[in-house]
């Protein structure tokens, strides 16, 4: 998955708005303790991200 798709999805699910502050401002223990942003600078996978925002999030595993 490419970050462009990652940032789509997110916009889809929550509001563009709402994407945005997740991305930068929520922390995933998923991921280390790190937001949605420092993951994919740190190296993560778009898809790791994406898939460990959907469980934070119960995202329908029709939409992950």
């Amino acid at each position: 998955m490419r970050i462009t798709v990652f940032r789509r999805l997110m916009e889809e699910e929550f509001g563009a708005m709402r994407a945005e502050t997740l991305a930068a401002d929520h922390v995933l223990s998923a991921l280390g303790g790190r937001t949605a942003d420092e993951a994919l600078r740190d190296g993560y996978s778009a898809k790791e991200v994406w898939h460990a925002v959907c469980v934070e999030f119960d995202v329908p595993p029709e939409r992950r």
